[in-house]
């Protein structure tokens, strides 16, 4: 196998190896459009030289902005990197003031957009940002360059060998692109990877998953995102064929159609699949419904590797053939893993999808290191439910003495962009400080309590780790969002977002009068059920540590309105600060 040391070595590698006819596939004017290895890789080339010919130099920053994952972004970052210059992947969902922030900081001299909605965006700011020379579209926009003039500049081949001499001169070690972090506070930050960060991690995560050539993935998370990111350059490098959803909102039809394989999910997205084959299930009447819930109870007790003994094994065969085949086929039938980032997994959700037969692999990571640190493998009983697996090869990680992880090794970033104070707070004595919370267990596997930066002191001096309440807090159907509040004061208390369809449901079989959102969060039947939920869910925990005041918010919690960021975290300051009111109420201030 050659070593590979370079990101845009890796299609090179796929054609050579594998030579896939539908590489790459999107959905263009309505038709599922596939792009060979072959073809994938000349216009990767036609972009290398139509750039050269618009005077892109080494070290130049050439943004990507795409609201759903499409094949002419991996043409582009691979276009882009070839010539030694670096791409800026820019998630399309953040504010106006953050696009001309972004752009200005990195000195972006061209802008490729997906679509309309971006294009107006980057046009109401361009103005502000003197170092941009031209926006590009993918699709086809009215008084819009778009990309096809670059692959057109490119069609004469004249100039190949100046993209072969930048590619010579491009080393392992060189900056490879900016990604800034969607920080939960202040502006985001300028994460450089260099070629060798995201390739070591492409490498080792290999190890760690069973992805099979001639497996079909479909892939919607952000490719903005540098989990996406690695994991397509990681489906290259084994072959597997990728095809871009439409949208988040497309997934379920794109699953039923593509039938995909493999697939990279967030928690966010288990947790809503999960309720609406509840919220199924509660539709069941007598015997049906009765055998529903049996199934779902059976695999919210599942261990791997049989541990829970043949009586349990052969319940589970019954359960897999009457109830979970058919979560199977809304997955498209075909579905063999799944791999979730980005955020704590509930491990009632980890053990009832294994238990359906799509074990979901979780693993560990931060932009800052490429972003692998731990996966778990369900080969080899490399799989732990309630971890986030055993560290990748050729990573150190060590726990420092009040609990935060540190990791060092290949994967771990250049530093912040234009930042060295902030790289110094972060990056020391080589080791990376990720603000995490961990543990390893007897065997190996670690396992994330909480955020450094979240965890908070009430005023009797007692910690409170806040995600640990909210994971649990989530198993409710009620409960859509929840954040734990409560940095000084005398108790934890949350303010809490309900899942409002499934509310609406409930109200309506329970004879529940109510109106609009406003009206239903402050109704006293609702309020004594969420209380019933609250007690429910504080079981387990101590006594301080217990949610003892909650309130209800009108408004569904979004990325566009600020709530959270595009990777689904709680932006804690900007929502306490949006519901003081409901803040004040609690404690009487």
């Amino acid at each position: 196998m050659e070593q590979i040391s370079r990101i845009f070595e890796f299609p090179y590698y796929a054609q050579k190896t594998f030579n896939l006819n539908k590489a790459f596939t999107s959905k263009s004017g309505g038709k599922w459009v596939s792009t060979s290895a072959q073809e994938f890789l000349d216009q990767g080339n036609a972009i290398s030289r139509g750039l050269l010919r618009m005077g892109v130099q080494p070290n130049d920053k050439i943004a990507l902005i795409s609201m759903t994952n499409r094949t002419e972004w991996s043409v582009m970052d691979i276009g882009v990197l070839q010539l030694g210059a670096q791409t800026v992947p820019i998630y399309p969902t953040i504010s106006e003031e953050d696009y001309a922030y972004v752009l200005n900081h990195s000195e972006s001299k061209y802008c490729f957009v997906s679509c309309n909605e971006v294009l107006e965006k980057v046009n109401s700011i361009k103005s502000q940002v003197p170092s941009l020379e031209a926006v590009f579209s993918f699709d086809a926009i009215e008084n819009c360059a778009n990309w096809k003039e670059v692959l057109k500049q490119g069609q004469d081949t004249s100039n190949q060998q100046e993209v072969e001499e930048r590619k010579n001169g491009v080393k392992p070690e060189d900056l490879a692109t900016l990604i800034y972090t969607s920080g939960t506070t202040g502006r985001p930050k300028g994460v450089m990877l260099s070629h060798n960060n995201i390739v070591s991690n492409v490498l080792a995560s290999k190890k760690r998953v069973p992805f099979e050539h001639g497996s079909r993935s479909l892939s919607f998370l952000p490719v903005c995102h540098i989990f996406e990111r690695m994991i397509l350059y990681l489906y290259m490098y084994c072959g597997i064929e990728v095809y871009f959803a439409e949208g988040i909102d497309k997934i379920s039809d794109n699953l039923k159609e593509l039938k995909p394989n493999v697939m990279t999910v967030v928690p966010r997205l288990l947790e809503k699949v999960y309720d609406k084959i509840i919220a199924k299930g509660n539709d069941l009447t007598g015997i049906k419904n009765k055998l529903f819930f049996w199934a779902v109870k059976l695999g919210l007790k599942y261990k791997p590797y049989g541990a829970n003994g043949w009586l349990y094994e052969k319940k589970l065969g019954i359960a897999r053939k009457l109830i979970f085949s058919k979560w199977q086929e809304g997955l498209g039938g075909k579905l063999e893993t799944m791999v979730s980032g980005s955020a704590a997994l509930q491990p009632r959700l980890a053990r009832v999808f294994a238990a359906a037969g799509i074990p979901v692999l979780e693993g560990y990571g931060l932009t800052e290191t490429s972003p692998v640190i731990s996966v778990n493998d369900s080969r080899n009983h490399g799989w732990r439910i309630g971890t986030v697996g055993k560290i990748i090869e050729g990573i150190e990680v060590k726990i420092a003495h009040d609990g935060e992880i540190l990791c060092k090794g290949p994967n771990v970033m250049m530093g912040y962009y234009k930042d060295p104070v902030k790289t110094a707070e972060v990056i020391k004595d080589g080791y990376f400080h990720t603000g995490d919370i961990g543990e390893f267990d007897a065997d190996g596997f670690l396992k994330i309590t909480d955020r450094k930066k979240e965890m908070f002191k009430t005023s009797g001096g007692k910690y409170v780790a806040p995600q640990l309440l909210e994971n649990r807090f989530k198993h409710s159907p009620f409960i859509e969002q929840i954040m734990v509040v409560g940095e000084g004061e005398k108790m934890p208390a949350a303010l809490i977002q309900p899942n409002f369809d499934y509310l609406y449901e409930w109200a309506e079989k329970n004879n529940v009068t109510y109106g609009e959102n406003s009206d239903i969060v402050l109704n006293n039947q609702v309020l004594e059920k969420f209380q019933e939920e609250v007690d429910d869910a504080n079981e387990g925990f101590a006594k301080w540590e217990r949610v003892k005041q909650f309130r209800l918010t009108p408004d569904v919690w979004t990325i566009d309105e600020g709530h959270m960021t595009p990777t689904m975290k709680l932006r804690r300051k900007i929502i306490k600060d949006r519901y003081m009111a409901l803040y004040n109420d609690i404690y009487g201030h």
